[in-house]
This record gives C-alpha cells, sequence and structure tokens, in this order.
C-alpha cells in the first residue's frame, strides 16, 4: 500500500510501506516477474562513499523489456535517448523510502509515437507503484 504519489512538473515519487533494501528487493522481483530484465543497478550513496562523500541510500534501476522499447524505437530512432526505463529509489532525511520516475507517456510526447506503445511502458511503472 502507497501513499498518493508526489507530482511535479517532471516526476512522480511514491513513498514505500517498507525500508530501502526491501523496497529495492520488491522492484527487482517485480520488474523480473513481470518479464522485464534489470539492465543496470547504479549505486550514488556507494559511488559517494567511494570518493570519501556520504548520501542516503540511493540507487537507480535501469529495467525494460525489448517487446515494449523496440516498438517506441522503431516509431522514432530518438526515443532511444530516454529508454530504457528507470526508477529511483531513495532514503529521505525522514529515513522514509521513496521511488521516483518520469511518467514515461509525458517523457515520449515529444517523439510523437503512437499512444498505445507509451501506454505499455506506463503499466510498466505502475507495476513497481503496486509492488511498495
Amino acid at each position: 500500500m502507497t501513499t498518493p504519489g508526489i507530482v511535479t512538473d517532471d516526476y512522480v515519487e511514491h513513498k514505500s510501506s517498507v525500508g530501502f533494501q526491501p523496497t529495492v528487493g520488491r522492484l527487482v522481483a517485480a520488474i523480473e516477474k513481470a518479464g522485464m530484465s534489470v539492465f543496470a543497478t547504479i549505486d550514488h550513496a556507494g559511488g559517494a562513499k567511494a570518493v570519501d562523500m556520504s548520501m542516503p541510500p540511493t540507487i537507480v534501476l535501469i529495467y525494460g523489456q525489448a517487446r515494449g522499447g523496440t516498438p517506441v524505437m522503431q516509431a522514432n530512432p530518438a526515443a532511444a535517448l530516454d529508454l530504457p526505463l528507470r526508477v529511483l529509489i531513495r532514503e529521505d532525511a525522514k529515513g522514509e523510502t521513496l521511488i521516483a520516475f518520469h511518467p514515461i507517456q509525458q517523457t515520449l510526447a515529444p517523439y510523437k509515437v503512437p499512444a498505445e506503445f507509451a501506454e505499455r511502458l506506463a503499466k510498466a511503472q505502475q507495476l513497481l507503484v503496486n509492488s511498495i
């Protein structure tokens, strides 16, 4: 169960009902269960630590599946600049875990790809919200 998401002009953010590591685990499991892959995990807090700096736990997962992204890129190859999908998982100053992403329908709008292609990818984003 999540709280209603925070919506800005550029991204949406949802509070997780569990801590940081369990949230990461839930997202990875949801991605894989849906037949998608996690292509990369970027550990920003780990990067900060490597240069003797600190920041709260912060990870970006890059994920997707060719069946969803390929039609978008076939419709407009420049859309590859915004694919695959990504989700930010972070811990805020209060110790709460949040996930955030750019709504893919809004992101793909300038590329003028068919709406049904963007809607399929939006379902992949909603799947993550539903898992936390």
